[in-house]
């Protein structure tokens, strides 16, 4: 003990601080010395009085009055919050987090704004918990309230997270720069001392000091802006409503923006650097229709008076969702018709979409703890859907959902996955909670809900939900109790129409006769990992089902796989129709097997109906050959989406081992009748997929062979395809995906037609427009020899926008020359032409190079520790890249070289679910190699259509 005792006490140093009189506010007046008599007490014999990770409770925050100054020319900011804060329980201690901040003055104030004490405050530090004491003299009484002020200081921080600083260049070539925030989820603390934790919500009034040049921007409207010092001014704010710290936002910038109202009078403006106004329009409509759209679906008013949406020139996410100032990566917000493909549309409609839904869902209410995180992330991504289907329908989203629910089975089929709400207690394995299983499953259980109950019920319970936990914190049994009508004792008694949570069972919804218990269906989803597999076998007129644990690493003839299915119960809501009627059949199954009557009449049975369940469906016994025969004869029987889906699982069920691949070539040799692109475009990602992985195998005949059978598969869908913007937005969607892989397949007019497009562009010095829809196709061929990666490159340095900036940027890493994929690397690294927030994608786009998948390997493993310092430790951008980088591996010696290095890491990969995820996907690909290789070579060789 006496070896921890000095470590202890190496770190927790303290700083002391000076006491001077201090003013809450501009109107405050010097509050008065102290009285009374005082405890003396030596600062040396004081020990940090917290041991947790988590902050007592004892010391509940209401309001914090801020104050900051960023220099935007020293790079360093300067600062003071007032906090005012309520005692619970009786104590000395002020316990709170800050994060490389320079502690200068603090000092605790009674309500009268009187100092506690006259001698020297101490403020002791834990850096491994993030956090400082703050110790008073006097006992701070329970019940009684008082006023925290610290003084602080600390540089703009580099990377993307606290208060940082951000540049961009101007038309003039000037490089200007701003700073802001980003504090999701545990970095608040970086810009000033806080209760950095979700319930403790508070009210805040921002004060910002900048020099005429600049404005500034928060959460709430300006009330004023007062000159101060040597020609300083500076913006007050109004108070915020009751938030979690991670809401807090600052912008000190010299954008321009663009501003309309909502038809209830919010104020909506979007904000760029001033060479990139023009492309704020769109975002600008998007965000009122959508802003209107909101507060009708959960008739609830957006709450603040304004609602700014900025484009950061530096920013790692996609977007935050800062109450009444979300920010955004450029590419996420910003959207020029001139050059942007309709792709860059949907992806910016649906991100707006994203942060809007976050307003209500999460900022309005938001979860007790990170652990469910899944109530803030999985509803917004469902509110994309909803959002964008009611307000943009020509956009058609409802493709989007489909894949977004392709992308969690995929993710929850590994072993390594992790059950919805999971414990997260460090800021490392909270910044883990950011990942599909979140957002995508969160999501798709949801659709699954929505459906089940009903639309009206859905709506009516998420509406309930939202004004109960009002400016509150709330977790999952909360939202179960909202959509069963359920409430609280004292509800009950008052009249309000719902239930006690002991009569749920009894008054809750029928479904086949049978009472529904919400809260025991909704935990088999988000408290155990996993997605069901539901195996399906006809027997006369009944379906014989039975349910397990969907696993795509091991084979049920595998002696790990019965012990990896123990426990694993859900109760699953069946939808199934059959070619008999048109009406859609429900069914709970609640049992590891049951049985439902269908009739002798059914010639066909589908289940799982348009993918509205999230669970995977194998069909035994001929089940699949009867599928395969009527999708031959008569593929329309079926709706696009039943269609998609049976795609989806039977190249899942392979992969799992339960089909062979024979079958699955057998189910999509139908292609020629269809037209819908979801289907089409489900069939081209799982050959586009697995050529790309073949591609990376010594194995130069089969990699011709599958290049001209996937050629010859497409011809008629290649052939019909225009180099145009023309057509709905499907058409143009599958246009894009269809001659990007012509061309990557050496299509001979493709390629011919996309060379001769980017000589005239190149010859026009970029006048010319390329339709918006093949531009990236253009790009990629153009970039294959010197001169036109070098056009490329220079295009890249000076274009203004960053759709066009990412379409050339993959172009680049496209180039068969080794040289230029690493001298890529290296600029992305060094991060001055490209930017330190794209090299994340630059690495995964150098990966799926067949000539760079092994050079970007090298470079994380090379640069591992400059990555964890420029994205951090657990964030979803280093779980990208590691999966981005090994995820086309098929070796059994590179599975190996993957977990060796993993192991020579293991100070950082211990704490981490991603390496063993990454583990994972290429053990999927090796036994994938080992089962399906023969087989895949002997369908090219007896050259079978797909």
């Amino acid at each position: 003990m006496f070896l921890v005792r000095l470590l202890v006490l190496f770190i927790l140093h303290s700083c002391v601080v000076g006491m001077q009189p201090t003013q809450i506010s501009q109107q405050a007046s010097s509050p008065p010395h102290p009285t009374g008599e005082q405890t003396p007490f030596e600062t040396d014999n004081l020990s940090f009085p917290w041991s947790r990770l988590r902050l007592p409770r004892y010391i509940i925050p209401l309001h914090y009055h801020i104050l900051v100054h960023p220099n935007l020319t020293s790079l360093h900011f300067t600062g003071s919050v007032t906090i005012q804060i309520d005692v619970q329980n009786n104590t000395n201690w002020v316990v709170l987090h800050s994060k490389g901040l320079q502690i200068s003055k603090a000092t605790i104030l009674d309500k009268n704004l009187a100092h506690l004490s006259d001698q020297v405050l101490p403020c002791l530090h834990n850096p491994a918990h993030e956090q400082i004491g703050i110790f008073s003299p006097r006992v701070l009484i329970s019940g009684q309230k008082y006023f925290l002020y610290i003084e602080f200081g600390a540089e703009l921080a580099e990377g993307f997270r606290g208060f940082y600083k951000s540049i961009y260049t101007t038309s003039s070539r000037e490089i200007r720069t701003l700073a802001s925030t980003h504090f999701e989820p545990t970095s608040a603390r970086m810009a000033f001392p806080c209760f950095d934790e979700p319930s403790f919500k508070a009210n805040f009034s921002v004060r910002i000091r900048r020099s005429s040049e600049y404005i500034s921007l928060s959460n709430m409207p300006i009330v004023k802006s007062v000159e101060v010092e040597n020609g300083l001014l500076e913006d007050q704010y109004a108070a915020s409503v009751k938030m979690s710290t991670y809401l807090v936002a600052f912008v000190i910038c010299d954008f321009k923006s663009v501003t309309a109202s909502t038809s209830s009078g919010v104020q909506v403006s979007i904000y760029a650097d001033p060479g990139k106004w023009s492309q704020t329009h769109y975002a600008l409509e998007v965000a009122v229709k959508m802003l209107d759209f909101y507060e009708e679906y959960f008739n609830i008013h957006y709450p603040l008076p304004k609602y700014d949406l900025i484009a950061i020139p530096d920013f790692e996410m996609g977007a935050m969702e800062n109450w009444g100032l979300t920010t955004y990566r450029e590419s996420s917000l910003l959207f020029d018709p001139h050059i942007s493909s309709v792709s860059d549309k949907l992806w910016v409609t649906m991100v707006i979409g994203h942060e809007l839904a976050h307003q209500w869902f999460g900022n309005l209410v938001t979860m007790k703890w990170w652990n469910d995180i899944w109530l803030n992330e999985g509803f917004a991504r469902y509110m994309e859907y909803i959002s964008v289907e009611a307000t943009y329908p020509e956009l058609k989203v409802e493709e989007y959902l489909l894949h977004t629910c392709f992308a969690a089975v995929g993710h929850d089929s590994l072993n390594s996955s992790r059950p919805i709400t999971s414990p997260a207690e460090n800021p490392t394995h909270i910044s883990e909670m950011f990942d599909t299983i979140s957002y995508d499953k969160g999501a798709c259980i949801l659709h699954m809900l929505r459906h089940f109950l009903s639309e009206d019920v859905f709506q009516s319970g998420i509406v309930r939900y939202l004004r109960k936990y009002s400016y509150q914190n709330a977790h999952n049994q909360d939202l179960w109790d909202s959509l069963a009508n359920t409430c609280s004792e004292e509800d009950f008694i008052s009249g309000k129409h719902c239930y006690t949570r002991e009569q749920a069972h009894k008054n809750s919804y029928m479904l086949a006769g049978e009472h529904l218990d919400l809260t025991a269906m909704m935990n088999t989803w988000t408290l155990q990992k996993g997605v069901p597999l539901v195996i399906v076998k006809r027997t006369g007129p009944r379906l014989m089902l039975r349910q397990v644990r969907f696993l795509r690493t091991e084979l049920p003839s595998d002696p790990l796989w019965s012990t990896l299915q123990q426990g694993y119960l859900w109760n699953i809501p069946l939808t199934y129709k059959t070619d008999t009627s048109s009406t859609i059949h429900r069914h709970l199954m609640t049992t590891q097997s049951d049985i439902i009557y269908v009739g002798e009449a059914v010639n066909w049975v589908k289940v799982n109906v348009d993918m509205t369940g999230y669970y995977v469906v194998h069909y035994e016994d001929g089940g699949w050959e009867e599928i395969t025969k009527l999708l031959k004869e008569n593929h329309t029987a079926l709706s696009y989406k039943d269609r998609t889906h049976l795609i989806h699982n039977a190249f899942q069920l392979v992969t799992a081992g339960y089909l062979s691949l024979n079958k699955a070539f057998d189910l999509i040799g139908y292609l020629h009748q269809e037209t819908h692109s979801a289907p089409l475009l489900q069939i081209l990602g799982y050959l586009k997929a697995l050529y790309h992985v073949i591609e990376k195998r010594s194995d130069v005949d089969l990699v011709q062979n599958f290049r001209i059978y996937i050629l010859q598969f497409f011809r008629g869908v290649i052939d019909r395809q225009t180099w145009s913007d023309e057509g709905s937005v499907l058409a143009r969607r599958l246009r894009s995906e269809v001659l990007s892989l012509a061309c990557h397949l050496d299509d001979t007019s493709s390629l011919d037609e996309a060379h001769w497009r980017f000589k005239d562009w190149l010859q026009s010095n970029g006048s010319l427009k390329l339709p918006t829809d093949v531009a990236q196709t253009v790009y990629v061929v153009g970039a294959q020899d010197d001169h036109g990666w070098a056009s490329l490159l220079h295009m890249y340095k000076t274009s203004s926008s960053a759709a066009q900036k990412d379409k050339i940027l993959f172009a680049l890493t496209n180039s068969r020359d080794t040289n230029k994929l690493y001298s890529l690397l290296d600029l992305g690294l060094e991060g001055q032409v490209i930017r330190p927030q794209d090299l994340p994608a630059l690495i995964i786009w150098v990966a799926q190079n067949p000539r760079g998948h092994h050079i970007a390997w090298n470079f994380v493993k090379k640069h591992w520790s400059t990555l964890v310092q420029k994205f951090q430790l657990g964030s979803s951008t280093i779980r990208h890249v590691l999966i981005g980088t090994t995820g086309q591996f098929s070796y059994p010696e590179e599975y190996t070289e993957v977990k060796m290095f993993f192991e020579s890491i293991r100070e950082y990969t211990s704490q981490l679910k991603s390496p063993q995820l990454a583990l994972d996907n290429v053990q999927k690909n090796v036994r994938w190699m080992q089962r399906n290789l023969e087989t895949l070579k002997n369908c090219l060789s007896e050259n079978r259509p797909l």
